[in-house]
């Protein structure tokens, strides 16, 4: 487990998310005043930069080894050359494979609305961006050749073109505030959105998509609980994706949401040479569960031009998983999906054998198989 650098924390504003945001590091110059940087590196850097956004919090940067270019954090954070590389040969995709590459998330693309800051993909429930910017920008986003472009929503007047979407659609009951991320938002602008929503009776949860708590968990101030708790039931979903992302600041902002009544679900991804392993996910999931997140879901990993160094087979996953189930508690273990133009579709190993006229066969986490009854009418 890492913490924060002693000397940083020494800075009064250290504490303030505004600061950290202010301070951010977006150079290459910036970047070398908190870790070592190669000069191989830094032409990497140059080259990436022309391409896709670089952006992250001091913070976050304080959790890297700065003397391992293998860092887990390092390596979501920081530009690599790996992201102008078509490891894929994307060109070679099938058309529909390529347009999402190029563009964005194919479930986004799937639910797209006439009002662009809405993404209506299930019957009951949307996805409602309220800025495209992050605090930090992960090299492994889905959405990463659009981030740091302007605010997806720029004005108030595009904000009551979602709200009012929402409010003529009585079957939605569940909104997703998201981005970006939502919490670089001021509390005044996130307050108007919460309190719009809560109008709408048949609006009876909101959740909102946020990685603050990993990047930036000085936002998680007292002020913002005590706002969220007027417009419950409001959840919080979350992006840790390694241990040594859960310090004692991440606690800390954890517990502010927990104690205000907000409850908190992980959302991991699965990357490549950083949480591919069973026994690092061990350790992340066991982490979150002491921090009492509850560990959601395991993404694989986007099909995004610029990412797809990160990208594992589908084999590494369902080993996780296979791993873990039976070998630790049981709602320690996330769902691993892969998003696709029909949803988000869930992997799972098959505990399901065999069967028979009137049986079937299980088997468990040992591979030991089990006979059970299913159609009395047949034994």
């Amino acid at each position: 487990m890492l913490t924060t650098n002693a000397t940083d924390k020494r800075n009064n504003d250290w504490d303030d998310w505004r600061w950290q945001l202010a301070n951010s590091v977006t150079t290459i110059e910036a970047l070398k005043q908190h870790i070592n940087v190669s000069p191989e590196e830094e032409e990497g850097f140059h080259q990436v930069s022309e391409r896709y956004s670089f952006r992250v919090t001091p913070y976050y940067l304080s959790l890297i080894n700065k003397e391992d270019r293998s860092d887990p954090v390092r390596l979501q954070a920081v530009p690599n050359i790996q992201e102008l590389e078509d490891i894929f040969h994307i060109e070679q995709l099938p058309s529909f494979h390529r347009s999402a590459v190029d563009s964005e998330n194919p479930l986004w693309k799937e639910g797209k609305t006439d009002v662009s800051c809405i993404v209506h993909r299930y019957p009951d429930r949307v996805l409602f961006h309220v800025t495209n910017f992050c605090a930090t920008y992960c090299r492994h986003c889905s959405r990463k050749v659009h981030a740091g472009q302007d605010s997806i929503v720029t004005d108030r007047a595009l904000i009551d073109r979602g709200i009012a979407y929402i409010a003529e659609r009585p079957e939605i009951r569940d909104v997703l505030l998201s981005g970006g991320d939502p919490l670089t938002v001021a509390d005044s602008k996130l307050e108007y959105v919460l309190s719009r929503l809560r109008q709408l009776q048949h609006v009876q949860i909101v959740r909102i998509g946020t990685r603050t708590p990993v990047t930036m968990p000085q936002r998680i101030t007292p002020e913002f609980c005590q706002m969220v708790k007027k417009y419950h039931p409001v959840w919080v979903n979350t992006h840790f994706n390694h241990p040594n992302e859960i310090t004692p600041e991440a606690k800390i902002a954890i517990e502010r949401l927990l104690e205000a009544g907000v409850p908190v679900g992980n959302q991991s991804v699965l990357l490549k040479g950083i949480n591919d392993t069973v026994e690092v996910m061990k350790e992340l999931v066991h982490e979150l569960l002491i921090a009492r997140v509850r560990p959601y879901y395991l993404y694989h990993a986007d099909l995004v031009r610029g990412a797809e160094h990160f990208r594992t087979s589908i084999d590494v996953g369902m080993d996780i998983v296979e791993n873990l189930r039976g070998h630790t508690t049981g709602f320690a273990v996330p769902q691993y999906v892969i998003c696709t133009p029909l949803g988000k579709t869930p992997l799972n190993p098959n505990y399901l054998v065999g069967s028979g006229p009137g049986y079937i066969v299980l088997r468990n986490y040992e591979w030991r198989t089990w006979r059970d009854p299913d159609r009395l009418d047949l034994i």
